[in-house]
């Protein structure tokens, strides 16, 4: 499993159409046939703040190949450095422990 945290300062237009936006690209990776279920994608805002987190992880390397292919994670990606101004941070991250 591939994890990443995606964390930036929302910036740029309206918090309503920039949800509106996440609630898109998450409704297309349910819909993908070939990465339904391969991909799990939350977004998460700290209460009271402009700071976003999502929380991206893959079932395998192959799922995050083709969703890299698809238009519709380019244009979220593209989306995504709008809404932030430029400041995008991609962090891998590596389980240490976990619940069962």
């Amino acid at each position: 499993m591939k994890r990443l945290l995606i964390k930036y300062r929302f910036s740029t237009g309206t918090r309503e159409d920039w949800h509106a936006e996440i609630a898109r690209f998450i409704a297309a990776l349910d819909s993908d046939p070939g990465l339904k279920g391969r991909i799990s994608y939350r977004c998460l805002r700290a209460r009271d703040s402009d700071d976003y987190y999502h929380l991206a992880t893959t079932a395998d390397e192959t799922a995050a190949r083709e969703l890299g292919q698809r238009d519709f994670f380019k244009h979220y990606t593209e989306a995504t450095k709008r809404a932030s101004g430029g400041t995008v941070e991609v962090l891998p991250l590596d389980v240490i422990a976990e619940t069962a």
